[in-house]
């Protein structure tokens, strides 16, 4: 069966996106947008929710019953050539890495399906995006010795995904991987690394790689259109969020979370654009954040092709071997002062005398700074201009 994008629009309850939020300033004031509404449904869960790590008032339905959004549970991978049939130039891909494996997952597949159960280089793994955040999350299904698979639960909470495990029905918040209700109440995930390229990037950088196929049968959905139409203006208000907004920077900001760090590091895009080098430090590691274009929005215009470019962000430790380096943009690539090698955005350098080296890649995501500063409001934005 094939979704309509109005009915998808009208499923996925994202018709009305509201209007810009007004206000404006800096420090720690907040906005506050929306009201509370109606609660989510028990019916049909054999969830325990007498065990719940937060207010059960916060969670709240998304619209699409549990599954309405249907994650993916046996994924097709095809190689590069075959994925050119499908895929344009500066459409994103979430990249994963695993056990000397590395696979695609086109967003504009996710933003239909938001939850992909997998293997990869022999590890179980789960590839998960929440249109709404922006937030492209992969973890390790292990839990307590046992592997679990993952469906969307139709809620949401503070704009965010709520996912559930079928094996003892716990919910699970994806932005922070934590078992928020049910028996595995306060369990996290092992987040695993993942960085977001354009497919044009992915295919230099992996040309033996493969990538995710779209679903065919009664899971297929209308690819080649987006059901998030303008969502990305980033003044606008996020849709189906409650609470207040830290008003450091406007609420769809994209920012690139260092979420390793003890408080998590954040970069403004907008500042990437105009400084594509930017060194900070994450806790004790000196790292560097790299910035390239070439990267389309999933959720701006009805085809993703023709979006707005966003770009991409890589976060790297400067530290190899015995070096600590310092980088700078010279043209389309990126130099170190110390031995002049160009290197590119995934932190590998392909020309130089370091050539084939690559850099430590440290755990970080691309996402609005509404969500983020919501769970964790503790993050600081890097100095700088």
């Amino acid at each position: 069966m094939r979704l309509s994008i109005a009915s998808g629009l009208a499923l996925l309850g994202v018709i009305a996106l509201g209007s810009p939020c007004g206000g404006s300033g800096g420090g720690e004031r907040v906005i506050e947008l929306g009201r509370p509404e109606a609660s989510f449904s028990r019916a049909g869960w054999r969830t325990d929710f007498a065990r719940h790590r937060v207010a059960l008032e916060e969670i709240r339905s998304g619209g699409p019953p549990r599954d309405g959004i249907p994650p993916i549970d046996h994924p097709r991978p095809v190689d590069t050539r075959a994925a050119e049939r499908f895929l344009s130039a500066r459409e994103p891909v979430i990249t994963v890495e695993a056990g000397g494996d590395a696979r695609a997952y086109p967003v504009r597949i996710l933003v239909w399906h938001e939850i992909v159960n997998d293997r990869l280089g022999g590890r179980s793994i789960a590839v998960t995006y929440c249109p709404l955040c922006n937030s492209s999350l992969v973890f390790d299904r292990r839990v307590r010795g046992g592997e679990l698979s993952f469906g969307t639960t139709g809620n949401l909470r503070r704009s965010n995904l709520v996912m559930w495990d079928r094996q003892t029905q716990t919910w699970w918040q994806q932005l922070t991987a934590e078992a928020i209700v049910g028996k595995l109440a306060g369990e996290r995930l092992r987040p695993l690394g993942a960085q977001t390229l354009s497919w044009a990037q992915f295919k230099r950088r992996f040309p033996n790689g493969d990538v995710l196929a779209p679903e065919t049968g009664e899971n297929e959905r209308e690819y080649d259109r987006n059901p998030y139409l303008g969502y990305e203006e980033p003044a606008s208000r996020p849709h189906l969020f409650r609470g207040p907004v830290d008003a450091r920077l406007a609420p769809k900001d994209r920012v690139v979370a260092l979420l390793g760090a003890r408080p998590p590091v954040v970069v403004p895009f907008s500042r990437l654009a105009r400084e594509p080098v930017v060194a900070v430090r994450a806790g004790r590691v000196p790292a560097v954040v790299l910035y390239a274009r070439g990267v389309a929005s999933a959720v701006d215009r009805d085809a993703v092709s023709e979006s707005k470019d966003v770009g991409t962000a890589g976060a790297f430790d400067r530290r190899l071997g015995a070096r600590t380096l310092s980088f700078e943009r010279r043209g389309a690539a990126f130099v170190d002062r110390e031995t002049g090698s160009r290197w590119d955005v995934t932190g590998r350098a392909v020309a130089g005398r370091l050539s084939g080296r690559q850099l430590r890649p440290l755990r970080h995501d691309e996402q609005y700074w509404f969500s983020l500063a919501a769970f964790l409001p503790q993050a600081r934005i890097a100095a700088g201009p």
